[in-house]
């Protein structure tokens, strides 16, 4: 395997391009950074706000439920979400 200076010297090029740039006072490029939002990302974004409001208006009413003392959920409800755990 050969070792030279070559990449060595491509990056005193580099370099020195922007030395010398800033010497003479030729301003540097500001580059802007840009973002573009599909329509499709912005309906999936306007869909997602829609269900987290549903699941923030339900989740109030069941905390005034609980609060209340009249928040009621069926055992048979409880058994059927729980029976396929059990029975693995």
């Amino acid at each position: 395997m050969k070792i030279d200076e070559t990449q060595r010297i491509g990056m005193r090029q580099a370099y020195g391009s922007v030395t010398s740039r800033r010497i003479e006072g030729i301003p540097d490029r500001k580059r802007v950074d840009e973002v573009h939002i599909s329509e499709e990302a912005k309906r999936l974004l306007d869909a997602r706000e829609a269900q987290q409001t549903e699941r923030i208006r339900k989740l109030e009413t069941l905390r005034q439920e609980v609060a209340s003392g009249t928040y009621y959920v069926e055992a048979g409800k409880i058994a059927e979400k729980l029976l396929p755990f059990l029975l693995k």
